[in-house]
């Protein structure tokens, strides 16, 4: 698989990123050892870079997949303010993972310069872990077109994890062209840029070929180093491996991958609390008649929603 070098950091990575967001708890569940054979299958197919957040828990699945090839390139990620919140979410990365160092440590789901400068006690606490050999590059994910332009601004944030597709499904302040002048603009400026949700978190699961094709383009013009992708079985990861760069699919492995749209499910014991609604930065969730509903055009199927539920009854299938 071709490797890229993220911005000027000198980190290389495969251009297709594993996102483990879809094998852990928020999502498909997977036990560790039926994780990890996902895992050695992008590992098998050529893929160095994997994408996790304190918010995934998947932590357990990386951790035995750096037993068996440790120069690895891990991102993680984590919404803290403070810098005491986010050198204990650090150190939970260290000691979780077994390992020194994590690669890129990023602020998750920033929206403009004012988050990022709302997040100054973090960032200088992550500076400080990066002079320290604790992390080797500093980021920032986002959904929206402002932060993206915006990080044009602060030259620490030297890699940026921008919402990537063709429909821009998801992107809160603009369009898909938009999002991909941005990007294009912070790569040309020596940024690291990797994009997440090519299929729109399985919206567009559908649109499968146009999807990649549109990712398959940014990568080959440069404007992206690498594409997040969550995959859920091994015979996923060499579906899209193969579909992404190009070659031709088996007609077998074909019939084994259901392109089956991953969707939010409410169960009935919804008590109505509302946390999810508050915790959606897309919007999709409401409450009805006592009880939460998604819109289902503005759902991303993250499963973010679920890591708040007290009665365990949001989950993504």
């Amino acid at each position: 698989m071709k490797m890229n070098t993220l911005g000027k950091t000198n980190i290389k990575v495969s251009e297709i990123c594993f996102g483990t967001l879809t094998i852990g708890p928020l999502q498909r569940a997977l036990t560790v050892p039926d994780g990890l054979r996902v895992l050695t299958e992008a590992l098998d197919a050529g893929i160095n870079f994997y994408d996790t957040a304190d918010l995934y828990n998947t932590y357990d699945y990386l951790r035995e997949l750096l037993k068996i090839r440790k120069d690895l390139v891990i991102c993680t990620k984590s919404y803290d303010y403070s810098a005491q919140g986010v050198r204990k979410s650090l150190e939970r990365a260290l000691r979780e993972l077994d390992r020194d160092y994590v690669d890129i440590y990023m602020l998750h789901e920033q929206e403009s310069r004012y988050t990022f400068e709302g997040h100054s006690e973090a960032i200088e606490e992550l500076l400080k872990a990066k002079a320290e050999g604790k992390i080797r590059t500093f980021g920032v994910s986002t959904h929206r077109v402002e932060a993206v332009r915006d990080a044009l601004d602060f030259p620490n944030i030297e890699v940026v994890f921008p919402l990537i597709n063709p429909t821009g499904v998801g992107i809160e302040d603009g369009t898909a062209h938009e999002m991909r002048e941005a990007a294009a603009a912070l790569r040309k400026a020596g940024r690291g840029v990797y994009g997440m949700k090519p299929l729109g978190g399985g919206t567009l699961i559908r649109e499968k070929a146009r999807c990649f094709d549109y990712a398959r383009k940014m990568l080959d013009a440069g404007i992206l180093d690498s594409v997040a992708i969550g995959m859920q079985s091994p015979e996923e990861v060499r579906y899209n491996c193969l579909v992404l760069q190009g070659k031709t699919v088996p007609h077998d492995l074909a019939e084994k991958v259901a392109d089956m749209p991953r969707k939010l499910h409410i169960d009935d014991w919804c008590e109505g609390c509302g946390s999810c609604v508050r915790r959606c930065g897309q919007h999709a969730l409401y409450l009805k008649d006592g009880k939460a509903a998604v819109h289902r055009d503005k759902c991303l199927s993250c499963g973010y929603c679920a890591s708040v539920c007290p009665v365990f009854c949001l989950k993504i299938v």
